[in-house]
């Protein structure tokens, strides 16, 4: 343990970074099927890019050579897990972990977006 007393550093936001192929079929996915705002790009052509909804934020980087992980890189709270789940089914989307009642105090489900990274998604019960 360090028993140092640490400065109040005052943490803000954190956003997560996903690798992406495709940039434009990955902006499509999270604006058209999960209601995103793009509120942000950048480079000709564009190889960074920050989606917004509510309190998420989502940043997209292109990486032509990305292969994804084999471990969630994201968790997303939500307040309705089952009509995510149900949009992500509908979007024909790899679930991962099939949607359940978890003992830790969540329904989740972990799925795969576009670009095949995996997200965690949950909600309290």
């Amino acid at each position: 343990m360090n028993d140092q007393v640490l400065p109040d550093i005052g943490f803000g936001r954190i956003a997560t970074t996903l690798p992406v192929q495709d940039i434009e079929r990955a902006r499509r996915f999270y604006v058209e099927t999960l209601g995103f705002t793009k509120t942000f790009e950048n480079g000709t052509p564009v190889g960074f890019m920050i989606l917004k909804n509510g309190s998420a934020e989502l940043h997209l980087t292109l990486q032509p050579n990305h292969r994804p992980a084999s471990f969630n890189v994201a968790h997303m709270m939500v307040r309705d897990v089952d009509a995510f789940h149900a949009i992500c089914k509908r979007a024909g989307l790899r679930i991962v972990k099939g949607l359940q009642d978890k003992e830790y105090g969540l329904r989740a489900f972990v799925f795969e977006d576009t670009e095949g990274n995996r997200i965690d998604v949950g909600a309290a019960l």
